[in-house]
């Protein structure tokens, strides 16, 4: 008996931090190329893996333009925040000017409750157009609260009495080798990071799990802006 490959079960491994706009951008890509794959009949299951780009950050939140103007000058923070273009390709309404720079510790600790209750794709992509879009701190309890119940997710599910799990979950990440966002590691052992295609997502789905063994897909130079900016 003949399967056709793309009714074939995949497994992605899915690695973001929501200050990322490429990281944004390129779970949106895969997102659809994954609905486009499950239309055909194929599953795939997607499997969040935490990242911070700064984990000292404050959770009390700070304007990202005052970030900006603090590390790289205020000429590029009056740049980025007037670029009105970029996600418009991608149907995304992205403000960059208006976002609050925050730690997302909680906010990653929201996805593993979503995960639990199969609702983490969900929730990923609330949580980043709640920063890109709405500029709100997502480090705040009572807003995550909010987008949980938007997204119909019931908070405080996880075990309240392992709060080491996030962190040992970032340091298995680590250990695994990833050392940039966005990371989309496919079951047949295809990598592919930066900002990458929905069609070169659709590619990697469609791939049979035999066909291509550990390979690595680098990222271009223009592909890899997550870590060069740091808090884009």
């Amino acid at each position: 008996m003949v399967t056709d490959h793309s009714e074939q079960a995949r497994t992605v491994d899915v690695v973001v931090d929501f200050v990322c706009v490429y990281c944004y951008l390129a779970f949106t890509r895969f997102r659809r190329a994954a609905q486009r794959y499950r239309d055909r009949g194929g599953t795939v299951r997607v499997r969040f893996r935490p990242f911070q780009l700064r984990p000292d950050a404050s959770p009390d939140g700070e304007p990202v333009f005052a970030v900006h103007a603090r590390e790289r000058g205020e000429a590029f923070a009056r740049r980025v925040a007037a670029d009105t273009t970029i996600g418009t390709a991608d149907g995304l309404d992205i403000r960059l000017g208006g976002a609050v720079f925050t730690n997302t510790a909680d906010a990653h600790r929201l996805v593993a409750t979503a995960a639990e209750q199969g609702l983490a794709e969900e929730m990923v992509q609330r949580l980043f157009r709640a920063y890109f879009a709405d500029g709100v701190n997502i480090a705040d309890a009572h807003v995550l609260d909010r987008l949980a119940a938007e997204v119909g997710v019931t908070p405080g599910t996880g075990d309240p009495g392992d709060p080491d799990a996030l962190h040992r979950a970032l340091a298995e990440v680590r250990a695994s080798g990833v050392r940039t966002v966005p990371s989309f590691r496919f079951d047949d052992g295809t990598v592919l990071e930066g900002e990458r295609t929905e069609d070169e997502f659709a590619a990697a789905l469609s791939r049979t799990t035999s066909s291509a063994r550990h390979r690595r897909a680098e990222p271009t130079s223009s592909q890899n802006r997550a870590t060069s900016s740091g808090v884009l």
